[in-house]
């Protein structure tokens, strides 16, 4: 047994329920109650009648009226019991509203269809039964009525198909149209649900790229002023020990050591003025995925007057600038906005030669002449080649003063390798002090493994260290 489809779809959809017992809500209780008296009535009134032709007393009429009316009350949780009291007391003449309520309450319930058949069916008989001996013996009693054989069988038929199909039709839509709107209800819900779920992974998706984006920018500040302000401090130290033998020459280094400084910090607010544009246009909704490309450019325009200031300085008996950032590659327009490439190896290591460091420079493979000159790769495994030697010359800058250094580049088939070794410090060479955050060779391990390729970095048994990248190369830019 079952309840019907009206407060099973209350319970389903979670909907508080407030009515006593086995209603989900106090307006279907009321009902219930207005039924089962209207049926009460009735049924008592029909006792009475039955109990007279019956030769009964008349009180076990009413109160079998009484109690058959009232089992209209459990019809959402008991619908057969109903339909099955309904059949029983049929040959009594009793029940009619009790016998259509009950049917339409069955098949709007969730029985098996098979039971609501059945049970509609032993109505239809037991309706076609008591009508028909009900008529003939009306027809019996009638000497001046002789209707033709057929008409009580029809008339039987009729009444009892028009008492049994309307409800039992009227209930299986109700029922089905419940369960319909049900079934939308949770199709709904689920949508909603799975909505939900789409917003939080797009929400979890555009924070980890927000990191994402922070790493890039990250390392590409990091790679841009730290190797420039490393180079000006280990000048800063060269200056500290020549100042008392050579005043003028100090002084010159000293003023060369401070436009250092000034480009530095210009380069620096540019960098940060790129990072509220592109946080003003993300926040627009336009992507700024290509704020590190536009670091790389507003370094390599920073770079164009230090490199026009070097041999000057250098004339002059001065020490030539360093320069970290990202120089250009090619033509300058194309180099500026491409960022560094191996073409910049070349003036990348004459500044670590400049800064006293002794640093040799060989290339293997196809590329002949200057570095970089026989062979043009994508740009960002040329830039990503490019940091790797800056940050590790920078790293002996740091942790190896007066250290030899090699730099070898290799052209292989469909990759790019680079090695870049350090012997042990030297014993009289002076520490600048230079501070390490420790970002330098995760920064290098990032941009090499976003490319596929390999990163190993460790000390050697010299005493020395080693960082070797091998980046699989693209197809060659036109």
């Amino acid at each position: 047994m079952t309840t019907t489809g009206a407060s099973e779809g209350v319970a389903a959809r979670g909907a508080p329920v407030s009515g006593p017992w086995w209603w989900a809500r106090r307006r279907s209780a009321v009902l219930d109650v207005l039924l089962a008296v209207a049926s009460a009535l009735e049924c008592m009134v029909e006792g009475v009648r039955f109990a007279r032709e019956a030769q009964l007393p008349e009180v076990a009429g009413v109160l079998l009226g009484l109690l058959v009316g009232s089992v209209l009350l459990v019809r959402r949780r008991w619908p057969v019991v109903v339909v099955l009291v309904s059949i029983a007391v049929m040959p009594a003449e009793m029940g009619g509203l009790l016998s259509v309520v009950g049917l339409y309450t069955l098949a709007a319930s969730d029985v098996p269809r098979r039971i609501t058949t059945l049970l509609a069916g032993m109505t239809v008989v037991g309706t076609l039964v008591t009508t028909f001996l009900t008529l003939r013996q009306d027809v019996a009693t009638q000497e001046d009525f002789n209707p033709p054989a057929w008409v009580v069988p029809v008339m039987s038929l009729a009444v009892g198909l028009v008492l049994t199909a309307p409800p039992v039709l009227w209930g299986l839509y109700i029922g089905a149209r419940r369960r319909l709107v049900e079934s939308l209800r949770e199709r709904a819900d689920g949508l909603e649900r799975e909505l939900s779920l789409l917003a939080d992974r797009a929400e979890e998706r555009a924070e980890w790229a927000r990191n994402e984006e922070r790493t890039r920018i990250a390392r590409e500040m990091h790679d841009v002023v730290a190797h420039r302000v490393s180079l000006m401090v280990v000048h800063a130290a060269a200056l500290q020990a020549v100042a008392l033998k050579d005043p003028e020459k100090a002084s010159k280094n000293a003023a060369l050591v401070g436009d250092m400084g000034r480009q530095a910090l210009t380069e620096l607010r540019e960098m940060l003025g790129v990072l509220r544009t592109a946080e003003g246009t993300a926040a627009r909704g336009a992507a700024a995925s290509d704020a590190p490309e536009r670091l790389a450019a507003v370094a390599s325009r920073a770079r164009v007057p230090a490199e026009a200031q070097a041999p000057a300085s250098v004339a002059a008996g001065g020490v030539p600038e360093g320069d970290g950032a990202v120089p250009g590659a090619g033509t300058p327009g194309e180099g500026q906005a491409e960022g560094p490439s191996l073409a910049d190896l070349g003036d990348l290591v004459g500044q670590s030669r400049a800064a006293g460091m002794v640093v040799e420079l060989s290339v293997d493979g196809p590329a002949e002449g200057p570095v970089g000159a026989g062979l043009r790769y994508a740009a960002r495994v040329e830039q990503t080649v490019y940091r790797v030697v800056q940050e590790a010359l920078t790293n002996v800058h740091k942790h190896a003063p007066g250290a030899r250094a090699r730099v070898r580049l290799a052209h292989r088939e469909g990759e790019l390798a680079v090695q870049v070794e350090n012997g042990p410090c030297e014993g009289d060479a002076a520490n600048a002090g230079l501070p390490s955050g420790g970002n330098g060779l995760v920064g290098m391990r990032e941009r090499v493994t976003a490319l596929g390729g390999v990163f190993v970095s460790g000390p050697t048994d010299a005493g020395g260290f080693r960082v070797s990248a091998v980046v699989p190369a693209s197809l060659p830019a036109a």
